[in-house]
């Protein structure tokens, strides 16, 4: 493209510089029988001049020439002919060819100047455009792959890689359209070779380490990635598109950006364990309350079974009471273990052919003291079949019903509702409460959330957090929404096959 640009140049310069000697000669014969022969060498001479700042030298030349010749043949005695009657004609010629000599390398070296600025501008603007790409990248995963490709997209670089050795070999990360693969034996000789002392070349701007490998007409340059005097691997590319200068401070910046991935694992893994923590002290301070007051409460109703003097029915009072709190402590350590096997990734589907009426009838069993004091209407589809987890998607679902019996009114309806479709499941839970806070919907199944409105009830937090959990196992999901007449509502979605149940009716 480079060349394309100067040859238009050239010849533009060529037409151009032909037409003003002719115009110019085409006038001074058409103003004087006789020009005067200083003013049209000087007027031949400023043609000369920019010709010689606008064209290679070449150009400049052949104009002198003919600038020479148009003087000699129309302006000069005696006319239309070439003979040099005076021999300070020889003198115009000389000073013609000198002068565009002189200004046609003075411009060329110009020019180099301002090309090389302009290089150097572009270079300077690109590798801020990266260290900007760089510092936008947060996903610690995937930062080198990421920087392979804004390499590669900032520089124009059909052939990027980042070379990174591991313990096993050498991790390459493509950045550009075709790929560059130097073998291990090459990437391992390079990285020996980096292991002296640094050398520093200033003509070509870079430290030593720069390496071509390959057989030729495929060969691939490896430039070290340095952080300091630290060795971190190689960039690998082809074609010699950049200069090693540009190649050199690319690495130092790629390496930089090695770096930061680097930091932002440690950063991540650090914040995760510092989550795990802040979990597990959370865990530990809601279930010592929540174990406290069933555990009071059953030690109570066994003290007072010891009275002897308590009538039959206050002992079945007491009997059913510390029935309900070991079923609440049941539920307590369920929770624990279903949030604990989340957390490990452990949940393992064992999908049966059930009807959508047999897990609501389940999750409603579950859940039958939270909603004693609640009238239940239910509509479940008991006619077709699903393939499902029952005790994830059953419990999934009860962990809704037993928060819509907590946080609505006693004696306000819960209805639930289940049917099937092509993709799946759908179960629906809404209650006759308070609704949910704006700012709840984007918390609400984080473990031991509470919205404002919830802050202070009863319970451990974490049962939309384990249905989502169990849901996620079976690739299901759950969403909630406000209803406009009042109350909250709940979506549960399970995909699966679903079949019509065969009743044998014919």
């Amino acid at each position: 493209m480079e060349m394309s640009r100067s040859s238009r140049r050239d010849t533009l310069a060529t037409i151009g510089g032909v037409l003003a000697i002719a115009a110019i000669t085409v006038t001074l014969r058409a103003v004087q029988e006789q020009p005067n022969p200083t003013i049209a060498a000087l007027l031949f001479l400023l043609v000369v001049l920019a010709t010689a700042t606008s064209a290679h030298l070449r150009v400049a030349i052949s104009i002198s020439v003919a600038a020479m010749l148009a003087f000699n043949f129309f302006l000069l005695p005696p006319f239309h002919t070439l003979t040099i009657a005076d021999p300070q004609n020889w003198v115009a010629l000389f000073v013609f060819v000198v002068v565009a000599v002189i200004a046609s390398q003075l411009s060329v070296a110009v020019q180099q100047r301002a090309s090389e600025a302009e290089a150097r501008r572009q270079e300077v603007t690109r590798l801020f455009d990266l260290s900007r790409d760089i510092l936008l990248t947060t996903d610690s995963e995937r930062a080198i792959a990421d920087v392979a490709r804004y390499v590669a997209r900032r520089f124009e670089l059909d052939t990027i890689a980042i070379c990174l050795p591991t313990a096993t070999g050498w991790e390459v990360h493509q950045g550009g359209e075709r790929s560059v693969e130097p073998t291990r034996e090459q990437l391992d000789h390079a990285l020996a070779r980096l292991r002296g002392p640094l050398e520093y070349d200033a003509r070509q701007r870079t430290y030593g380490g720069h390496v071509v490998v390959g057989d030729e007409g495929a060969e691939a340059m490896l430039v070290p990635l340095r952080l300091g005097t630290k060795p971190l691997g190689m960039l690998a590319t082809q074609g010699g598109q950049l200069d090693l200068g540009t190649l050199d401070a690319l690495g130092g910046v790629v390496a930089i950006a090695i770096e930061r991935a680097h930091f932002l694992a440690e950063r991540k893994k650090a914040e995760t364990l510092s989550q795990r923590a802040d979990l597990a002290s959370a865990l530990l301070a809601s279930f010592s309350h929540d174990l406290r007051t069933p555990v009071t409460s059953v030690r109570v109703a066994v003290t007072n079974l010891q009275d002897v003097t308590l009538g039959r029915e206050e002992r079945r009072e007491q009997a059913q009471l510390a029935l309900q709190e070991l079923d609440r402590l049941t539920r307590l350590f369920q929770d624990i273990l279903d949030m604990a096997r989340i957390d490990a990734a452990a949940v393992n589907p064992n999908r049966q052919w059930v009807s959508p009426a047999e897990v609501v009838d389940a999750a409603v069993a579950h859940v039958a003291p939270a909603t004693a004091e609640h009238a239940l209407q239910i509509d479940a589809d008991g006619l077709t079949q699903i393939q499902v987890d029952p005790r994830l998607t059953s419990t999934a679902l009860a962990h809704v019903l037993e928060n819509a019996g907590r946080y609505s009114p006693n004696g306000t309806a819960i209805s639930v509702r289940a049917w099937t479709e092509s993709d799946g499941a759908y179960f629906v839970v809404r209650d006759h409460g308070p609704g949910l806070d704006p700012s709840d919907l984007d918390h609400l199944f984080e473990p031991f959330y509470r919205g404002p409105k919830t802050r202070h009830a009863t319970g451990t937090g974490l049962g939309l957090a384990i249905t989502r959990g169990l849901l996620a196992a079976e690739g299901g999901r759950i969403w909630c929404e406000n209803v406009p007449a009042g109350g909250a509502q709940f979506t549960i979605m399970v995909p699966s096959s679903v079949r019509v149940l065969d009743t044998g009716e014919p």
